[in-house]
């Protein structure tokens, strides 16, 4: 991952320059804070990885940047990763750095997870900041879904005591030490009620995800 993270920030201060795609700029710090900080907890988590080597997919919500999506459908090639990010020049930039790198295990869409229904089991990644409980609620699915956040390490602080979202049971509390960072803490939530038929009530509009795949 060391010389994709070289070759990652080349195209980013080369070709992408001036798009603000991330603050960090030194090669070191940024293979630590946005490559390793992406796969490690993913990589380290047996759950997920048996998940994924069963199922075989991967959605990330609000990429960014690319992060964690871009890294992890070079690690793991053999699994298809779908990117949904609500801001439209972030999804062109970033589906560039796919193409940069001929990732054809990557498709990535201008949508909010809550325009999508989720009817295929899958894995759920949540980098950006956010309420556990509200992204949770954004989540339409009739299948069984594992959502996986990326949280600092003060994430009891802030959000431990707060009652979890009806309908979900954290599976795995995970801790990391990343190089150059102060840790990560991956959550691992599972749905506990799956609606019954193709679309939850009141949910007719929603775009399918195996109509986007």
């Amino acid at each position: 991952m060391k010389d994709f993270s070289q070759r990652y920030l080349q195209y980013l201060k080369g070709d992408l320059k001036g798009l603000n795609l991330t603050r960090i700029l030194d090669e070191d710090e940024f293979y630590q804070k946005q490559i390793l900080d992406s796969v490690i907890p993913i990589e380290k988590t047996r759950l997920i990885t048996d998940v994924l080597e069963k199922h075989k997919l991967l959605i990330d919500i609000g990429f960014g940047g690319g992060f964690p999506v871009i890294p992890l459908s070079y690690l793991f090639p053999k699994v298809k990763f779908v990117g949904f990010e609500g801001r439209g020049k972030k999804v062109k930039a970033v589906q560039k750095i796919a193409d940069h790198f001929n990732l054809k295990n990557v498709s990535l869409f201008h949508k909010r997870i809550e325009e999508v229904l989720i009817d295929l089991e899958t894995v759920i990644t949540f980098k950006a900041v956010g309420n556990v409980n509200k992204l949770l609620a954004s989540i339409n699915s009739t299948k069984t879904v594992y959502a996986c956040f990326y949280k600092g390490p003060n994430f009891s602080k802030k959000e431990g005591d707060e009652p979890l979202l009806k309908g979900w049971k954290l599976v795995e509390e995970n801790e990391f030490e990343i190089p150059g960072t102060d840790g990560r803490v991956l959550l691992i939530f599972k749905n506990t009620s799956v609606p019954c038929g193709t679309s939850p009530k009141n949910k007719i509009n929603l775009v399918k995800l195996s109509d986007l795949l």
